[in-house]
């Protein structure tokens, strides 16, 4: 399902001469006894998943997503971005006869809250708040006033349109939702947000959007048994992981995840969060930024070519997607492009792949590290996503530091409350 490609990542180190740290960072994340290990659940995840409870997320998509125009999803960070990632990876950016899934509660701008209002106010609508405490302060704003369109719009009803997924016993939301009788799923203790894309966090609007999620923990099952191994001959994971501490002890500060298809843009804003709020900590770790081409050739295409060496490239390529369409042939060649007749433009796309990479690596000495994901189905995006769970654990491990806490974040919380007035 994936396969790793470094020989054009202009590794100076051996893979090899790291087997033994890796060796015991797998033991610390099996073992949960490395920095953070209260936070390692979605290690076993594939195997011990509540079943009973993904059964109840497809029941509730089923009952609702038949009289639901729209779902709007509640949440910020990790309670957002995988899901979206992975309805737009696999449905596409336009799904036809989808219900479309809307994200709020990840900004604090009165603009977009409004565009979404109008949108959203003649049509039938289901709202998922997604929060553990009940306390995120975007996520609760936005919470606040589509709970009161939403009970407006269905006064007493509208307690069977609102979905919670916070924990299990405590916190302001689960308080909340117990009292008004909202279906509540849980976000696991010991899972962060950022690793929590396979739970109910994810699982529930991915569902509604008409995505299997035993598909999705299918694929992260196969993944965990491939990548199960401390080999690093066998664990591409492992295998990426090492590749990129090599990179940054040759003095590349940045990583640019790159991928040549649009809806996978939010494959790539999930996998900046994994990995820098993974591993930007103690003054170390490695920029995540990204790049959709060929889209971005045409505005960062220079830079990387010939600007400061400081990032390298991982592309992300899918071999298969869902679909396909062939350049026509015209009569009077007016635009000089038939010499493209017949060819599909999956083809084009590909060779424009094949391109940069050469241009990128041989006359730019731009390091790439290429990850070929067979194709774009629900059970692939699975396993993705377990592959860089283990990827980023044992990349984080590897630099000494806790892959699984966000310490930082909490300084802005702090400036921005004093400046709200808040207590």
């Amino acid at each position: 399902m994936i396969k790793l490609d470094l020989s054009h990542a202009k590794l100076q180190e051996e893979l090899s001469d790291y087997q033994a740290k890796v060796s015991e960072a797998h033991k610390w994340l099996h073992e949960k006894s490395g920095k953070g290990n209260d936070y390692v659940g979605w290690v076993e995840w594939p195997n011990n998943y509540d079943r009973e409870e993904v059964e109840r997320i497809s029941k509730a998509a089923l009952r609702l997503k038949d009289s639901t125009d729209v779902l709007v999803v509640c949440g910020i960070g990790g309670s957002y971005l995988g899901a979206r990632a992975a309805i737009e990876m696999i449905n596409g950016l336009y799904p036809h006869k989808k219900t479309e899934i809307i994200f709020v509660g990840n900004t604090f701008s009165a603009n977009y809250i409004n565009q979404v209002i109008e949108h959203i106010k003649d049509k039938e609508i289901c709202l998922n708040v997604i929060s553990k405490s009940g306390t995120t302060t975007e996520t609760s704003v936005s919470f606040r006033l589509f709970k009161a369109l939403m009970e407006e719009k269905y006064h007493d009803k509208a307690k069977e349109r609102i979905l919670a997924t916070t924990d299990k016993e405590r916190g302001t939301l689960k308080a909340l939702a117990d009292k008004e009788g909202y279906e509540t799923f849980v976000i696991p203790d010991d899972i962060g947000g950022r690793y929590s894309v396979s739970t109910a966090v994810g699982l529930l609007a991915m569902a509604f959007a008409g995505i299997d999620p035993n598909e999705v923990l299918k694929g992260s099952k196969d993944a965990y048994d491939d990548f199960n191994t401390d080999d690093l001959n066998k664990n591409s994971a492992y295998r990426y992981a090492v590749a990129r501490r090599i990179l940054d002890n040759q003095g590349y500060s940045a990583e640019m995840f790159v991928t040549y298809e649009l809806q996978m843009t939010s494959v790539a804003e999930w996998w900046k969060q994994l990995f820098g709020e993974s591993e930007g900590k103690e003054g170390k770790g490695i920029l995540p930024t990204s790049a959709c081409f060929s889209t971005d050739l045409h505005s960062l295409g220079q830079f990387i070519q010939e600007g400061r060496k400081c990032l390298f490239e991982t592309l992300l390529w899918v071999e298969h997607m869902n679909s396909d369409i062939v350049f026509p042939h015209a009569e009077v060649d007016f635009d000089n492009m038939n010499y493209l007749s017949g060819k599909n433009i999956s083809w084009v796309n590909e060779m424009a792949m094949k391109g940069t990479l050469s241009a990128h690596e041989e006359d730019g000495n731009v390091p790439n590290i290429i990850i070929k994901l067979d194709n774009n189905s629900a059970y692939a995006f699975g396993y993705m996503i377990y592959f860089f769970f283990k990827a980023c654990g044992m990349s984080c491990y590897l630099l000494g530091i806790n892959p699984f806490n966000q310490p930082g974040v909490e300084v802005y919380k702090k400036k921005m409350f004093k400046l709200l007035g808040k207590e």
